[in-house]
């Protein structure tokens, strides 16, 4: 007999789920491992790519291990409507109850599913909360075609100096650094994994293990072994602007308001097109589309040593851009039709890079 509080086994069901494949050509990677020991419920799930497992407190009378179908089960459990799940084993069928209600479920062949190992020893350890940080703020920036290769993931750069996670689609690109670690190691993670990473990590420690092109992860609660990248991540620092011959100061919220206001108009087969000017410590705002033009001005604190400049960017990439920023957003310019870099005025770590488009 195992009995768990519904509310814990169903937020960990509902990490598995987001792993575990509905349907798939090889069934049993549809299913997930349920592991009843004297140290509690462990629950593992894989999509080949992604493997997760993660613990659970429960009271277990006898030790088992099962293999049950992912989704009904998860689908079962958060329909009880008793905060306590029973669960037991009979033959090959799992027993599952709550309040009143019962279940039967068809166990699978344990004997097929994948052999499924997560590390004890790590390598380093990261500060979770700011690693998830770092990552929600660049995962925007990450190519989303296949073609794409090594754009579609989010380089992961470690050293003892710094932490730094980049994307970029070769339009627009995103950074964010924080504290160091105690290694050396660079790599590139899937965006996709990525967006489970984030969903996972919380609060305290995350620790982190290499292994040939495995990257595997653990906090108290769950571990993670995900598949990386191959290939070479293109030198980003080349586009991040150097010479600074102009930039302006203004509130980020009020600049990706008056950019959505404007671009309501742009042309959205012209790339969603909205000119930018600068002069006089005014930033004006402009956009044309079939149906007439749209314009707004901001006041700004503007310095350098251009007294203006007119530049053009897809308005979606802008506000991407100015999404992760709170308060003031520093955006410097070095000329009409070069890179243009935007980060907090006060140093958050984040910054992003938007390539224009032809005025």
């Amino acid at each position: 007999m195992i009995q768990a509080t519904k509310k814990v086994l169903a937020e960990s069901l509902s990490s598995l789920e987001r792993i575990v494949q509905a349907r798939s050509s090889n069934p049993i990677l549809t299913y997930l491992k349920l592991e009843a020991t004297s140290a509690g419920l462990r629950l593992s799930g894989t999509n080949l790519e992604l493997d997760l497992e993660t613990s659970v407190a429960a009271q277990i009378s006898e030790e088992a291990t099962v293999v049950v179908p992912a989704h009904l089960f998860s689908q079962i459990v958060r329909s009880l409507s008793s905060e306590l799940v029973e669960l037991e084993l009979h033959g090959n069928e799992l027993n599952i109850q709550g309040g009143g209600f019962k279940t039967k479920l068809q166990t699978g062949d344990l004997d097929a599913y994948p052999e499924l190992s997560f590390p004890t020893q790590f390598d380093t350890v990261l500060d979770a909360r700011e690693f998830s940080r770092a990552l929600s703020s660049v995962r925007y920036a990450a190519a989303t075609e296949a073609f794409q290769a090594v754009f579609r993931g989010i380089k992961l750069e470690m050293s003892e100096k710094r932490t730094r996670v980049v994307a970029s689609d070769g339009f627009r690109l995103a950074l964010h650094d924080f504290s160091g670690s105690s290694v050396e190691k660079s790599l590139i993670l899937p965006a996709r994994a990525v967006d489970e990473l984030i969903k996972l990590l919380k609060d305290g420690e995350v620790h982190l293990t290499f292994a040939g092109s495995v990257l595997s992860l653990a906090t108290p609660r769950w571990k993670l072994n995900l598949k990386l990248l191959e290939g070479e991540f293109p030198d980003y620092e080349r586009v991040i602007p150097k010479e600074v011959k102009l930039s302006v100061r203004l509130s980020a919220s009020q600049l990706r308001e008056a950019v959505n206001r404007v671009a309501v108009l742009a042309d959205k087969t012209a790339n969603n097109r909205v000119e930018f000017q600068v002069s006089g410590s005014s930033l004006s705002l402009a956009s044309e589309g079939d149906y007439g033009r749209a314009q707004d001005a901001l006041e700004v604190f503007q310095e350098g040593t251009e007294p203006a400049l007119t530049l053009a960017f897809n308005a979606k990439y802008v506000t991407d851009a100015l999404g992760p920023l709170e308060g003031e957003v520093l955006i410097q310019l070095s000329g009409s039709n070069t890179p243009a870099l935007f980060k907090a005025a006060e140093d958050s770590g984040y910054s992003a890079v938007v390539v224009p488009l032809r005025v």
